[in-house]
């Protein structure tokens, strides 16, 4: 009765557009339209969008060339449109409370990595960026999936030491030299993953400067398998070729 006194004094409104909307919590249906799904044929291996299905198991050429630390990304939108638009409101207009709608998109296109036992592990953010955005929006995102998925969380399995220019406009070489010595794996997790399945949790993929340091990082640690799994990623075209 409360929720339903809610609604008519406070409809539930899309995120985006601020249109009312007639049922629970979501988008509207021009928002949602934008929304651009990665769906098959995909590189087992980055989870990159391929412009032909080879089979379950094919490579992409970005990944021959370069394979990468982990072993399996996948991500649930290409990053552009209302994908684009949800995660810059829940990042940069203090809406954390977005992560509850977006959990389930990121359950659903990580069905392939998700284990039972896997440990989520949301890519850090520096004490000083945290300290002005006040929150995590991986942080966010593993307690939503978490809820849905019963996966234990490790907010502390790795620390961001040093704190790294942005990497918006570096290319891939010069992101991975920022990074360079960044994360650090916590004294008190380093047993606790040893061996085990970790899932690193971020909200975009560029160009997986920032997950491959951890990856690397976690594995010179002990950990078992590691898999990478954001809610958006960018597509670009040599990632779309295989060889």
């Amino acid at each position: 009765m409360l929720d339903a006194g809610l609604d008519i004094l406070v409809p539930p409104a899309c995120p985006l557009c601020a249109a009312v909307l007639a049922g629970d919590d979501g988008l509207c249906a021009p928002c949602w339209q934008e929304l651009n799904f990665i769906a098959a044929p995909i590189c087992h291996i980055s989870g990159a969008p391929l412009k032909v299905d080879l089979g379950p198991e094919t490579l992409s050429l970005a990944v021959q060339k370069n394979p990468p630390p982990y072993d399996k990304a996948r991500a649930a939108f290409h990053y552009g449109g209302s994908a684009a638009a949800l995660v810059k409101r829940m990042k940069f207009s203090d809406r954390p409370e977005l992560a509850r709608l977006l959990a389930p998109f990121l359950v659903r296109a990580g069905k392939d990595v998700l284990r039972a036992n896997a440990i989520l592990v949301p890519v850090p953010l520096h004490r000083r960026r945290l300290f002005g955005r006040r929150f995590n929006q991986a942080a966010e995102l593993c307690r939503a999936m978490a809820r849905e998925t019963g996966n234990e969380i490790s907010f502390q399995a790795v620390k961001r030491v040093k704190a790294t220019r942005p990497q918006i406009g570096l290319t891939r070489r010069k992101r991975k030299s920022n990074l360079k010595g960044t994360f650090k794996v916590s004294p008190s997790a380093s047993e606790s993953i040893q061996g085990r399945s970790l899932i690193l949790v971020d909200d975009v993929l560029t160009t997986g400067a920032t997950v491959e340091a951890m990856s690397e990082t976690l594995r010179q640690a002990g950990a078992g398998r590691i898999y990478v799994l954001t809610l958006a990623r960018v597509v670009r075209p040599e990632q779309m070729r295989i060889g």
